[in-house]
């Protein structure tokens, strides 16, 4: 992606790729194709290490630890060159395999580069803090770009969608999962502004100024408040977890622009109402409500 482009994502530029002083500084580190590896550890799950000695099916390697191991041939996994440090798609990788995979994401997480692509998935780790990447100059930047031309990003997941539809005039869909905490709920939200800007309808003050709720695009932001107070909770690992399941469509009219959007709900956790794990809340309806921020409410 050419400097232009990136200077176009302003102030989240470095949060989406690492700086050219750093990429160039990880792929002149010192490197032994024959030597470094990954093993595995009992507290990190794996360590990069260099091999030191084999004998017998076993290999001895010094890990970055600073510790010596003795470990079976078979549990040695080669180390990726230095220009794959913290590629922006692992599918690329020449050692592809658990504990590079691993590594990558980590290196990545380390720089606060939370976005990752696998082939056709999109890799997320959540950085716990609000991060500048999601605002409108990074959606201006990601619109109209082709993958390869951008770093990775729920947006560029979005677009791709959203161009693929108009141009093969064909449903599509974007599936997000993951366990609990690993921010589902968010990049949920943030798909659905990623549409909500680029395909909004019309003169948006006159819209504004004509409906009381809003515009369209305004009204399908606004409905996740109101879905998450009834079916979001706080859990030991989560502050705003989903308790429930969403399947959301969003019609566009033919030229692409926004018409509507209807959302499904499935597998609400209703027994929450009446009983929690111990540390954990009920639905955050119930203590907004007793707040008191509204009294009418009480």
């Amino acid at each position: 992606m050419g400097d232009a482009v990136l200077a176009a994502l302003g102030a989240a530029a470095p949060f989406l790729r690492p700086g050219e002083r750093e990429r160039l500084a990880s792929q002149t580190r010192p490197f032994d194709p024959r030597s470094e590896c990954f093993v595995p550890h009992p507290r990190e799950e794996y360590v990069r290490g260099r091999v030191m000695g084999r004998q017998g099916g076993e290999v001895t390697v010094q890990t970055e630890l600073g510790e010596t191991m003795t470990v079976k041939e078979a549990d040695i996994h080669q180390q990726n060159p230095p220009k794959f440090d913290k590629i922006e798609d692992m599918a690329m990788l020449t050692f592809l395999h658990e504990p590079a995979v691993l590594y990558n994401l980590k290196e990545r997480y380390a720089s606060w580069l939370i976005y990752t692509y696998s082939g056709l998935f999109c890799v997320t780790v959540n950085p716990y803090k609000w991060l500048p990447v999601y605002n409108a100059e990074v959606v201006a930047a990601y619109r109209g770009k082709k993958r390869s031309e951008a770093p990775p990003h729920i947006f560029s997941i979005s677009d791709n969608a959203y161009q693929n539809m108009l141009t093969d005039r064909e449903n599509q869909s974007i599936l997000i999962t993951g366990e609990s905490g690993a921010g589902k709920t968010v990049n949920t939200k943030r798909v659905i502004q990623y549409f909500a800007s680029i395909a909004a309808i019309g003169d948006r003050k006159k819209e504004a100024t004509n409906s009381s709720k809003g515009t369209l695009e305004d009204q399908i932001i606004q409905a996740n408040p109101a879905l998450e107070a009834f079916g979001n909770a706080k859990t030991l690992r989560n502050d705003n977890s989903s308790r429930f399941g969403k399947f959301i469509r969003i019609h566009f009219g033919a030229t692409g622009k926004l018409a509507s959007a209807d959302i499904e709900t499935y597998l609400l956790e209703k027994s929450r109402v009446i009983f929690q794990l111990k540390a954990e809340r009920n639905y955050h309806i119930f203590y907004q409500i007793l707040s008191n921020k509204k009294p009418e409410l009480l």
